[in-house]
């Protein structure tokens, strides 16, 4: 079918989408992701693109000529067919918006780095205790499985609820050769796991705020999946896990 001009609302799609909506997983450190070529979101991390969902279309278009691609404001016109003036104000509403997500400067990024190494050193422990320390109070853990991998029923609200179920996972992810590299995905810190063969499961992103994970973002939908290499079978593995669980009890 024929492009949309910039700014045109596509057709809804997402309301048929099972579960919670996440954007794709971006590997954004040093090691290179075997995705083809720069992606054009790239730059920015999660909490901006989920952001970025809920301005109106040209809203969205203009941020996005703007900030990632860095038009002056007479090329942004021309493309979504307003003025100049217009441009400027529906940029001006968009960076309102999406402040709150803005990436942090480089000394909280180092932090949120020292953090996050933290993090997964408590989660290799199974200290449950440790990650109660290094979550916000009401920290979430959000997954998106896309109805095609297994995935959370719901978000998974407050520490020890957050704690108690990531400490179990692992333990239970270990005990099927399940691996966590950590990575830096979306601009943010984060994880890659991998299964046995070396497969991509999931990515984790770690969403930083005033010194606390507020916001753990889990994505095990195999078509968000692909670009970063062969992607595991998440509901073998699941069948895996839950034998070896029950052969434990």
């Amino acid at each position: 079918s024929p492009a949309l001009p910039l700014g045109q609302a596509a057709p809804p799609r997402r309301h048929a989408y099972p579960g919670t909506w996440l954007p794709e997983p971006l590997l954004t450190d040093p090691h290179d992701s075997p995705a083809p070529g720069p992606h054009p979101y790239g730059c920015l991390p999660t909490a901006i693109l989920l952001e970025l969902e809920s301005l109106e279309p040209l809203q969205r278009a203009v941020f996005v000529l703007d900030e990632v691609f860095a038009l002056d404001y007479r090329q942004i016109a021309a493309a979504v067919g307003r003025p100049e003036a217009a441009c400027r104000e529906l940029a001006a509403q968009a960076r309102r918006l999406t402040a709150a997500a803005r990436p942090r400067p480089q000394a909280d990024r180092t932090r949120c780095a020292a953090l996050a190494a933290r993090f997964f050193d408590a989660l290799k422990d199974g200290d449950a205790a440790a990650l109660r320390d290094l979550l916000a109070p009401d920290a979430q853990l959000v997954g998106d499985g896309g109805g095609k991998a297994p995935q959370l029923a719901r978000t998974v609200t407050g520490d020890h609820r957050v704690a108690r179920l990531l400490t179990s996972l692992i333990a239970l992810l270990a005990r099927v050769d399940v691996t966590v590299q950590a990575r830096t995905v979306n601009s943010r810190p984060g994880a890659l796991l991998r299964d046995r063969d070396d497969k991509v499961l999931a990515t984790w992103t770690l969403d930083v705020r005033d010194g606390h994970i507020h916001t753990i973002h889990s994505v095990t939908n195999p078509d968000k999946l692909a670009h970063l290499g062969p992607v595991a079978d998440a509901w073998a593995l699941n069948r895996e896990a839950g034998r070896t669980r029950r052969a434990l009890t």
